[in-house]
């Protein structure tokens, strides 16, 4: 097998358990999109909107089912990355981990970026451009600072964030179902949905976000029996809460789902006003909770690929008291603190959404190898027999996905994989191809 891991981990800390890795995945995927997605998922395919996130929780399954095996097999820092090039090479593993990474640092100057818009709500001072730029400083400044100084303070934070984000959510669908039980839901049209395959791939965009997470594998006590475990219990419960979220919201709203532009908040504000205010401020506080989660797993891939000679080895340096990468922490804040200061990431918001396409696409094909190969790293890696299936499912997925993007936006995706494959062609340490296959 490839010798990539040899040394990516050294001086790392494998701090985190199974229930802290499992919420930092589920921060990672229930980002402060889910405030607003009922309503465009309404919009789209109507009625049949909880059925257009059952199809896409199949999908996801097969990636998960996939991540999940592969994780076990290949528990490193890179996460997605370490998958391909255990399974294909460094070439592989560099161009996904250039996805994984590229995706994060852009999804985190928006959500940075969108936290500040939403508090000018409540603070409009925050519109002064000043002002402005000193609290996305501060927030993934603070966030950065708490992990660089420990990955286990700063899991345990996440686990707590996550929990307290969970809660407004839970409640709306708990309350919300009672409220239903007592048959008091609004009507709703059953007209033919308008663009059910729209909806079905917002629904998949939706459930992103567990390959930031999985970067940071390197850092899980007993990766081989760990990252599995919590992959498949986090990703189960977020199945669970969105079709709960889409079925309650139609449920109150009805045919005024579609044109909200608060859909949770205005639907359980049917039940009671003040449980509407915080849901609203649950929004915002779930945009600066997920920036943790991304800050946690992304600076893991620059750590990586510095580890492999595939960047300055700067970005490989471990904090001498707290065992963190904090060189590569700081650098994917500081980038990120740039991205939302100058608002570009809504440009690339689309992009971003494709290249997570082409991350699964490479992760679900790597751990079909893994599985073939019966490749083995750390402990007794867990083996799927439904994986080949899975695979095939969760690769043709990706492939549509792709597919339905606009060739601009196709075309861009194709461009920084082209730009990646350029900087690995020349920046690759001769040394390293000699030593890569046993």
């Amino acid at each position: 097998m490839s010798s990539f891991s040899a040394g990516r981990d050294a001086g790392l800390v494998r701090a985190v358990g199974a229930f802290s890795f499992a919420a930092a995945i589920i921060n990672g995927v229930i980002g402060a999109g889910i405030f607003s997605l009922p309503a465009a998922m309404a919009e789209m395919a109507g009625h049949l909107a909880p059925l257009a996130f059952i199809l896409c929780a199949i999908a996801m399954g097969a990636v998960v089912l996939c991540c999940a095996e592969a994780s076990g097999r290949v528990a490193t820092s890179g996460g997605c990355a370490g998958y391909a090039d255990a399974a294909f090479g460094p070439l592989a593993g560099f161009v996904t981990g250039v996805l994984v990474w590229s995706s994060a640092v852009l999804a985190c100057g928006g959500i940075a970026a969108a936290f500040v818009e939403g508090l000018t709500i409540w603070i409009p001072a925050f519109q002064d451009p000043i002002l402005r730029a000193s609290v996305i400083v501060v927030v993934i400044g603070g966030i950065a600072w708490l992990n660089v100084a420990g990955v286990a303070p700063a899991a345990r934070a996440i686990t707590v964030v996550t929990l307290v984000k969970l809660i407004p959510l839970v409640l709306l669908v708990v309350v919300g179902s009672a409220w239903l039980i007592g048959g008091d839901g609004a009507s709703t049209s059953h007209a033919p949905p308008a663009a059910f395959g729209q909806a079905v791939i917002l629904a998949l965009f939706a459930f992103s976000g567990m390959e930031t997470p999985l970067a940071a594998s390197g850092e899980v006590r007993d990766p081989a029996r760990n990252i599995p475990r919590a992959l498949v219990l986090a990703m189960s419960g977020v199945t669970l809460l969105y079709i709960g979220i889409q079925v309650v919201t139609q449920g109150l709203l009805g045919d005024r789902l579609p044109g909200s532009t608060t859909p949770l908040a205005d639907a359980i504000g049917v039940v009671s006003a003040p449980l509407g205010l915080v849901l609203l401020i649950a929004a915002s506080f779930s945009r600066f909770a997920w920036i943790g989660s991304d800050i946690l797993g992304a600076p893991r891939v620059l750590f990586a690929f510095a580890r492999d000679g595939m960047l300055p080895a700067v970005l490989a340096s471990v904090h001498s008291r707290h065992h963190t990468p904090h060189v590569a922490i700081w650098l994917h804040a500081i980038i990120a603190i740039l991205l939302a200061i100058t608002g570009s990431f809504e440009q690339l918001a689309i992009l971003s959404g494709l290249a997570t396409a082409g991350i699964y696409f490479m992760a679900c094909a790597a751990a079909w190898s893994l599985h073939r190969r019966g490749v083995t790293g750390l402990g007794d890696a867990p083996r799927y027999r439904l994986l080949p299936f899975a695979a095939a499912l969760a690769i043709g997925s990706m492939v549509v996905i792709v597919a339905l993007g606009r060739w601009q936006d196709i075309a861009g995706l194709v461009g920084l994989v082209l730009a990646s494959l350029l900087w690995f062609r020349f920046t690759r340490r001769p040394s390293r191809a000699a030593s890569m296959h046993d």
